[in-house]
């Protein structure tokens, strides 16, 4: 535990006397109330800005606005919850420590569901509703106005809320297509959504589960109708729609920095003019009630993901949109959580896939997790010497100096979720990772409050996830399966330290014998996250404005290269 912690705690013990006041907030519901409160507190605005609502200024780094959570576990209809000096909260410790002053504040709740899983336990946790796990934009969530609230922690008189509103629907990706259809004709008609019922998923959760499917259909698709194409899978957090993809300029975003590149419309030229080889691109959209997406393997808390998108969803995309359908003629890509699931993906199916492009993948090597060493750090926070110690760091800008601790980032996803129920980073790493702990939910790698390690949870992730340590334990079998099928690219300044990992994988692949790994590696020397290689001599931003359209031809031509006797290289090149 660090000092900074203990001390934190020994406040909290101490002065709970000399803090009665309490913030009293009441979720209207005519049944008892299951789910997690998020109340913010931030500064005031400057005379002449705009105000930004609160629910949108809690983060992870130094400069977020104050949060404080608290759970509802059947709580009577009506019944106030309450924050008050014992509630822990972020970036500051507790309510005593928050100065007397007046503040802009604002409270949301993020509604929990009952669902009875196949292990046998009934578990309440936040079911995705269309957004992609965003608890302060999540659709149904009732939530307050921002207030102004003057708050002295001394002060008798408590502070109540009431939650009047209710975050309204969003529109559907049916609804969102049929939008572009009319807005970009030219566009749309390239693209579908499926909406995919996975049995898998239904049985694991109980109840009925689907899998959002985008598919990108190729230049010349029904034109050519004896066509079959090569299947690219496309590994990317929750999003609404497959790529930026415009046949007409698209504004800019961000008004007042300059140009930038219309990614949409350079996608779309090269797409439409059969620039780019002949293939359908699958996005997956695989929110879950932990996270905005699964992490595309099979877990014991989030469900057998890898299955139901490899065995149930693929097979049935391809037969309906005329795949080729074999091993050799598939790939994948992605950066950062799509990094981790697309070089996943291509390890625990090596098979199926022929060929990974990945970039800026999450910890691949568990002893570079993010800045922790799990397997040789007693405590992830903090890093002792004889007579002086360190925090860990968590985030950094690409001149190294520190956005986040580990011991910060943690402690935030507490104050969003208890019981791994933050669907935030280090929650889905720890639901996708880690066993069943004795209660149904995920079992702990470390204490969020302590950052004191569990080695036997961390052993279960060594055996099961460990990228790095997979590939050393099962080369002789993996190693003939994935020549020619490794390509990793990461910035050397990573934001979350995420070359460390990368670093550790290459050191290994370079070692091994029998066959030698011939996986190839790039780093971009003082580039954050999420960097995706390319020519060193376009900045990082044209690099990801073209990112497909540098590893397209590279996909095909390994296929081509690598196709078996008789198989079809040639009804999807026209």
């Amino acid at each position: 535990m660090t000092r900074a912690l203990l001390f934190a705690l020994a406040l909290t013990t101490s002065v709970a006397a000399q803090t009665p006041l309490r913030i009293e907030v009441t979720v209207p519901s005519a049944t008892p109330l299951n789910g997690h409160l998020i109340l913010v507190v931030a500064k005031l605005p400057k005379p002449g800005e705009e105000a930004e609502e609160p629910r949108n200024q809690l983060h992870e780094t130094y400069t977020s606005a104050e949060g404080f959570g608290v759970d509802a576990d059947n709580l009577a209809p009506n019944t106030p919850l309450v924050i008050n000096a014992s509630t822990i909260g972020y970036p500051l410790p507790n309510l005593a420590a928050l100065a007397p002053g007046d503040y802009l504040v604002q409270a949301v709740f993020n509604k929990y569901e009952a669902f009875h899983m196949a292990s046998g336990k009934t578990l309440m946790l936040p079911p995705d509703q269309g957004e992609g796990q965003h608890w302060n934009r999540k659709p149904g969530n009732p939530y307050s106005a921002p207030v102004k609230l003057h708050i002295d922690p001394t002060s008798l008189t408590p502070i109540k809320l009431t939650l009047d509103k209710i975050i309204p629907p969003l529109p559907t990706p049916e609804d969102d297509l049929a939008a572009l259809q009319k807005s970009d004709p030219d566009a749309a008609r390239y693209l579908r959504f499926i909406r995919f019922r996975s049995d898998k998923l239904s049985r694991f959760y109980g109840r009925d589960m689907y899998l959002g499917a985008w598919l990108m259909l190729p230049a010349g698709f029904d034109e050519h109708p004896d066509a079959h194409y090569p299947l690219i899978v496309y590994q990317d957090h929750f999003h609404k729609g497959i790529l930026s993809f415009n046949s007409k300029p698209a504004p800019n975003p961000h008004p007042g920095t300059g140009p930038r590149p219309d990614r949409g419309l350079i996608l779309y030229q090269a797409w439409a003019n059969g620039t780019l080889p002949h293939v359908l691109l699958l996005y997956v959209q695989n929110a879950n009630p932990y996270y905005d997406d699964s992490y595309a393997v099979d877990s014991a808390n989030v469900g057998p993901y890898g299955s139901a998108i490899n065995d149930e969803l693929i097979p049935a995309i391809e037969k309906q949109f005329r795949g080729i359908a074999q091993g050799w003629a598939r790939a994948t890509y992605g950066g950062s959580t799509g990094g981790w699931e697309s070089l996943a993906t291509q390890v625990f199916y090596p098979d199926m896939y022929n060929g990974t492009w990945t970039a800026c993948p999450d910890p691949v090597d568990f002893h570079a997790y993010q800045n922790i060493n799990l397997y040789d750090d007693p405590n992830a926070f903090v890093r002792k010497g004889d007579f002086g110690e360190v925090p860990v760091g968590g985030d950094r800008k690409t001149d190294g100096s520190l956005i986040a601790t580990a011991e910060q980032e943690f402690r935030y996803e507490y104050v969003l979720g208890t019981h791994g129920r933050s669907t935030d980073q280090w929650g889905i790493w720890q639901a996708v990772f880690s066993p069943i702990g004795p209660d149904g939910y995920p079992a702990q790698p470390l204490d969020s409050l302590t950052g004191q390690i569990d080695p036997k949870v961390v052993a279960y992730w060594h055996d099961h996830y460990d990228i790095n340590s997979i590939l050393q334990r099962d080369w002789p079998t993996l190693g003939p399966k994935l020549e020619g099928k490794l390509h990793i690219a990461v910035g050397d300044a990573d934001t979350y330290f995420l070359n460390n990992a990368v670093h550790l994988l290459q050191n290994s692949l370079d070692a091994t014998r029998n066959p030698h790994s011939d996986a190839q590696f790039q780093y971009g020397p003082g580039q954050p996250h999420c960097y995706t290689g390319g020519p060193s001599e376009y900045t990082m931003q044209q690099n990801n404005a073209n990112w497909l359209q540098r590893i397209l031809p590279q996909m095909t031509a390994h296929m081509l290269a690598t196709a078996p006797a008789g198989a079809d290289t040639k009804s999807w090149i026209y």
